[in-house]
């Protein structure tokens, strides 16, 4: 059954005022649905009610065709980081009708890498307890020194930090659908590497490679999703990823208490990544190339410009359930290429390696590579170290079990998740983070205090901890890799993202190393108090610096808010 939705590539031509300068040429989304017969929007549909106007389509088989729309009166500073203003384009331009189907399969095969991601933060939980264990590990070398046991534990990051550093001067050549086969392969390899491994070397050698897969997945899977998903749902699918990262946690969590009483239970808990990759790999090579990136490479003559295009255009018939070159598809990817090429005119064929250090490339690595930053330095892992202890003092059983504790707040995590998925394209990005780092500032400040002067009150800590896992999981969770994935000019979006990925797992590593020290010279109550300071700066970050994107295609987010 096909579903009326606003159109992930669409655009209307406009004729320009008169007194509109001839250097400026009007900026067109990319894939526009040219040959919708959607009537237009009613004029009640749009929030903010402004001056009526009427643009005439020039690919109109009749020059007398119009489209009536709604705009917001004002200048290009109305779009600026610190207003809350919202775009009415996406609520006045027409529609495209799509099948579900059609828009899930190109999501579930990517969002796997993320599942993929979650599962190896679940199942090393578990895996450490059963590779250490005289008993459980089944071999001669479980006496792990604490440097051998770290290097166990965060020998994916180390693989995550490399992977993103290897895909920024490539992305753009592999490719978002080469990216992520490469992505699953190595993953494969990782998990049966580290599953099969006779000895420590060999299992630091898989876990290394299962950090490049989790460093090419975390950067290829939102690009992919992002360019190739509807614009008005972009919010919900890239947000689902959050989710199935969460769902691979929750994975992770359970196959490891269900193993961690059996003998070399940790090959298990690792191995079975082996066969989740090999899916994600088989269903990305069924899957066509993302028809923008398609585009870029012909834009930046990377080939023949005819057989690019050609690509281009069944690779949207594919992804949109068409038959293969329609009409349709045929219509919206011509004039797409119509408006990048005309933006490559003027300038390079190809961005430089530091052009994301430039202009409105800078101006989104600000905004993205902020979030990222700050969803690692608020003290997420550090909070969730506290988990068990903070149960056991409001009398929970289950504090005394570390692996039921860990499934209760997975459990959470994963249903405030869901609220956040359903809600990101009804009530906008900047709402969510808005009101869920707020939340997440207040809950470490309630935490600091429970630790130095409200220890008789444990529920507090209790109330305070589930508002801090629900706050982050509506906010720094999902929102900074849905905005990771939008806010980056095509031009430079593989370069972007890479170095957003890379600024995130880089802070993860901080975080994982400055906790020990800053714990025993802090406390923690005093650590709460510095991980408030560090979420009210956030707050201030996404209330000044941090835009809306909701519902505005890639290329209206480029136009209007970067430039």
């Amino acid at each position: 059954m096909a579903f009326s939705t606003r159109p992930l590539f669409h655009h209307t031509h406009f004729s320009p005022p008169l007194h509109q300068p001839k250097n400026k040429r009007p900026v067109i989304p990319l894939f526009s649905n040219a040959l919708s017969t959607q009537p237009p929007l009613r004029s009640s549909s749009c929030r903010f009610r402004a001056k009526f106007g009427t643009f005439t389509n020039p690919t109109s088989s009749s020059s007398s065709k119009q489209f009536r729309f709604s705009v917001k009166v004002g200048s290009q500073n109305d779009y600026s980081s610190g207003d809350e203003a919202q775009s009415l384009i996406p609520e006045a331009t027409p529609q495209e009708d799509f099948s579900w189907v059609s828009v899930i399969i190109p999501f579930v095969f990517p969002a796997l890498g993320g599942l993929l991601f979650g599962y190896d933060i679940g199942a090393t939980s578990g895996a450490t307890i059963s590779l250490t264990s005289a008993e459980l590990s089944g071999t001669t070398w479980f006496n792990l020194t604490a440097v051998q046991l770290g290097l166990v534990v965060s020998g994916s990051l180390y693989g995550a930090l490399f992977g993103s550093l290897l895909v920024y001067p490539i992305a753009d050549f592999l490719g978002r659908r080469r990216e992520l086969i490469i992505a699953a392969a190595l993953y494969l390899l990782g998990g049966l590497i580290t599953g099969f491994a006779p000895g420590l070397d060999v299992l630091l050698v898989g876990r290394l490679l299962y950090g490049i897969g989790i460093g090419m997945a975390m950067h290829g899977a939102p690009l992919y999703i992002a360019e190739t998903c509807p614009s008005q749902i972009r919010g919900t699918l890239v947000s689902l990823k959050e989710l199935f990262i969460v769902l691979g946690i929750l994975l992770g969590y359970l196959v490891g208490s269900f193993q961690i009483d059996a003998i070399g239970g940790w090959r298990y808990m690792y191995g079975i990544s082996g066969p989740i990759a090999l899916l994600m790999g088989i269903g990305m090579w069924l899957l066509p190339p993302s028809p923008r990136w398609l585009l870029l490479r012909a834009a930046q003559g990377k080939g023949s410009v005819k057989e690019y295009k050609e690509k281009a255009i069944l690779a949207l018939s594919k992804l949109r359930g068409r038959p293969p070159g329609d009409k349709v598809s045929e219509k919206q990817i011509e004039e797409t290429f119509v408006t990048l090429k005309s933006v490559y005119a003027v300038e390079e064929s190809e961005g430089s390696l530091m052009e994301v250090f430039q202009g409105p490339s800078l101006k989104a690595f600000i905004i993205a590579g902020g979030l990222v930053l700050f969803q690692q330095i608020t003290g997420q892992p550090s909070v969730l170290y506290y988990a068990g202890p903070i149960l056991q003092s409001a009398g929970f059983s289950a504090a005394a079990d570390a692996t039921k504790v860990s499934v209760i707040i997975g459990l959470f995590k994963f249903v405030m998740t869901g609220v956040a998925v359903l809600k990101v394209d009804d009530l906008g990005r900047r709402p969510l983070l808005i009101l869920g780092v707020s939340g997440l500032t207040l809950s470490l400040f309630l935490l600091s205090a429970y630790y130095k002067f409200l220890g008789g009150f444990p529920l507090v800590a209790v109330a305070s901890l589930l508002l801090y896992v629900g706050c982050y999981q509506i906010s720094f969770g999902p929102i900074s890799w849905l905005m990771v994935s939008e806010i980056f000019p095509l031009r430079t979006r593989g370069k972007g993202i890479s170095l957003a990925v890379l600024t995130n797992f880089g802070s993860n590593a901080l975080v994982t190393f400055a906790f020990s020290p800053l714990k025993e010279a802090l406390g923690a109550d005093n650590l709460f108090l510095l991980f408030g300071a560090i979420a009210l700066v956030s707050f201030l970050f996404v209330l000044l610096i941090v835009p809306e994107t909701k519902g505005l295609s890639l290329e209206e987010i480029e136009s209007k808010i970067l430039k």
